[in-house]
């Protein structure tokens, strides 16, 4: 069957791994992703992904208090690659071929990050896991997966989140919040809506990569976008197209 996207950078936080845990990694959480990727690359597409340290770094996010902000931020690389390699084994025990590649030089578990490689992992058939953010403080998962999407000629970045888009407001604190179907990202900017850092929004901004907002927690999600099937929310940079459309 024929997808509308054939490589897609999928963007993962590390908070959606704990599952309903404060911290760490939830194994029936990570499972589910795996079988939801597996799929897709069932359909012929193309996966890379870029997963946070979220669930990692908050809990030692006290022991960072009084720190240099750069090497906080290092801290926070190596909890990526945690977050990294849990879902290596999980694609891997689902019987998937899988890359791990690290801004950071770690030879032991996982490549460093070469451009040219890592595209080739994806012409045959691997996924690939790019961890440890840029390999520079600063920056953040969010601006990595931008980075890395215009790298390797991604079609889409797919930024799984525990919403199901982008709202006119928070939906958790404001009933009337309305979800976006489509939206152009200057739009975006213009009202301050909280999807990308400003970095990562604006590499994508400069070179028109489009960027679906959705829920990564409802299962079958992931193959309807691919598919094709108008799901979350549809970040935009058509000039044609200025005016939004709700869902």
């Amino acid at each position: 069957m024929a997808t509308k996207y054939n490589r897609i950078l999928l963007k993962v936080s590390g908070e959606a791994l704990q599952g309903n845990s404060g911290y760490g990694i939830d194994p029936a959480v990570i499972s589910v992703y795996a079988q939801e990727i597996k799929e897709i690359v069932g359909l012929g597409v193309e996966v890379a992904i870029v997963i946070g340290g979220g669930n990692i770094f908050r809990g030692v996010q006290n022991a960072t208090e009084g720190m240099t902000r750069a090497h906080a931020d290092y801290m926070g690389m190596l909890a990526t690659m945690i977050n990294a390699m849990a879902l290596q084994d999980a694609l891997e025990q689902a019987d998937l071929q899988t890359r791990l590649l690290s801004s950071i030089k770690m030879e032991q578990i996982a490549e460093p990050f070469i451009r040219r490689r890592a595209i080739r992992h994806l012409e045959k058939d691997r996924i690939v896991i790019f961890g440890a953010g840029t390999g520079n403080p600063y920056f953040t998962t969010d601006t990595t997966a931008a980075l890395r999407a215009l790298e390797i000629d991604a079609d889409v970045i797919l930024k799984g989140t525990k919403v199901d888009g982008v709202f006119t407001a928070d939906p958790a604190s404001d009933s009337t919040a309305r979800q976006y179907e489509t939206i152009n990202g200057n739009e975006v900017i213009r009202q301050g809506l909280k999807v990308m850092d400003m970095t990562a929004f604006t590499l994508c901004g400069e070179s028109k990569m489009p960027i679906i907002v959705f829920n990564i927690n409802e299962k079958g999600l992931l193959k309807r976008i691919v598919e094709g099937e108008a799901v979350g929310t549809l970040v935009h940079w058509e000039d044609q197209k200025l005016e939004s459309e709700y869902a």
